[in-house]
Order: C-alpha cells, then structure tokens, then sequence
C-alpha cells in the first residue's frame, strides 16, 4: 500500500500544503486502485501533480467542514464539464450523513440532479467496514464539533489509521491498534489551545497511540500555518518512544511487510 500526502495543512490552505487530502493506492487485479480520504481546500490542484483524476475509484471524507471537502466542488466540474464529455459512472463518495445536501448547498445552480449526477454518494456508520477494491475501510466515529470518522485502511497485509479531526476518545484504540502508518491530528498546542472536544495536540496524539499499541510509525498532521511543527514535533516526543514525524505536502509512504517498510519524502 502507498500513501501521498496531497494536502496535511490544517483549517485552512497554507502556503506549503493544501487542506486535508491522502492519496491512497494498492494494485490488485491487475490494476492499481487509488482511494482519496479527504478533498480539501487546495487538493485537487495538488493531486494532478500525482494522479489524474480519472483514475480516481472513490472518495471517502472524514467529516463535512470545508478544508476536508470543498475541492469536491472542483471535481464536479472538472468530471461533468471536461472537453472529453461527462463521465458515463459515477464516482463513490462515502461520507457522514448528510453529505449530499452539504454538497449541494456548496454549489448552486447545478442543473436537476447536481452534483449526485457525477457522484454516488453512500453514508459511514461507526465500525462497519466498507470494500473497495483491495481495500477493506472500517469507519471510526471520533470527537469533533460534528459527526466526524477517522478510518482504518488496511490491504496487503498492511494498516494505514487516520484519525481525521478529532480529540481524545475510545475509538481512537480500535482505529490505531497495530497500524503499520498513524497519521494523527495535531492541530493544538499545549500550552496554548485549551478547549476540549475539537482537536488533539502533539502529546495527546502520542498519548493515543502509546495507549492503542502496536504503532509502527506516528506521523503527525492537520497543522495550521501558524503552528510551528518543531514545537508539535517536541510535545509528541516527550511522549512517544520512538521517532515523530511531521507530514509535508508530496510525501510518500510506502506500506509492505514491517520489517520491510520504507517511508519517502521529496
């Protein structure tokens, strides 16, 4: 399995990454299937650098605030209006519910049927996994100011865990337990954010990993621009036995047995 970070910045688009995006690949079948968990502010640009988005089989978000989906509104336009014509399928979409009328109120004026014209949008529930090609994804819901999810993908006999937007909470265990790459929100600073309930902080996000077990590698990710990595980095360390890592736009993941794993970065 390779994981891309397409867009780790947190809230809002920064000047060195887009918002939330993960390109995620397996080949089975013949084929390589590439699965996006999340499209945020600034992503869909980003991603062409990495795939085009034809090749796209699904889309699977976190929760529904903007800097997770809005760049759907741009593959919309680009799936329904490129020189080639419309595309004669529509693409997954899994999200909490509610994400068809979310996606219809951030794009008026579409003609009858909007944007489910393009997409086939499907609601999560907590710890139903779902298939797509390779890939078995089993959804987590997790404490966010809305119904949000991290989820668990495994293929290849490997685990990616994704937190999405969340503070400290149960499902946290289930979803990181034994992931080979944990890719966790730290968008709070300790010290600095005390309201509870929205996100997690470098330390809390080593906490949940230590607590969960069997974490091969803890990346932390969802860092506004104002957020000075080096100082998430330290918080997570003071806590987490081994090395803290940082996600950076276009850096790659490559997922295979653990005694074998390699990550990459440009």
């Amino acid at each position: 399995m390779r994981v891309t970070v397409i867009g780790c910045s947190g809230s809002f688009a920064g000047p060195a990454s887009p918002a939330s995006c993960y390109l995620v690949q397996a080949v089975a079948d013949g084929r390589t299937w590439s699965v996006l968990l999340d499209l945020g502010s600034g992503a869909l640009g980003a991603l062409q650098r990495h795939i085009a988005p034809d090749d796209l089989d699904a889309v699977l978000l976190s929760h529904l605030h903007p800097d997770h989906c809005v760049d759907l509104c741009g593959l919309y336009v680009y799936r329904r209006y490129r020189p080639a014509g419309p595309f004669a399928h529509r693409l997954p979409v899994h999200g909490p519910a509610g994400t068809a009328e979310r996606l219809a109120l951030m794009y008026h004026g579409l003609e009858p049927g909007g944007m489910e014209g393009q997409f086939d949008i499907g609601t999560v529930a907590d710890a139903v996994p779902l298939t797509i090609g390779p890939f078995t994804v089993t959804p987590y819901a997790v404490n966010h100011p809305v119904e949000a999810y991290g989820y668990r993908v495994e293929a290849d006999g490997t685990v990616l865990a994704f937190t999405g937007d969340t503070d400290a909470c149960d499902n946290l265990t289930p979803l990181l337990r034994d992931a080979d790459l944990a890719l966790v929100d730290s968008a709070f600073v300790d010290g600095r954010d005390t309201v509870t309930g929205i996100h997690l902080s470098g330390s809390r996000a080593a906490q949940a990993a230590v607590r969960a077990g069997g974490v091969q590698r803890l990346v932390l990710t969802h860092l506004p621009a104002w957020n000075d990595p080096e100082v998430c980095r330290a918080q997570a360390a003071a806590v987490w036995p081994g090395e803290v890592e940082v996600a950076v736009a276009d850096g790659t993941y490559e997922l295979a047995t653990r005694s074998a794993e390699t990550a990459q970065t440009p």
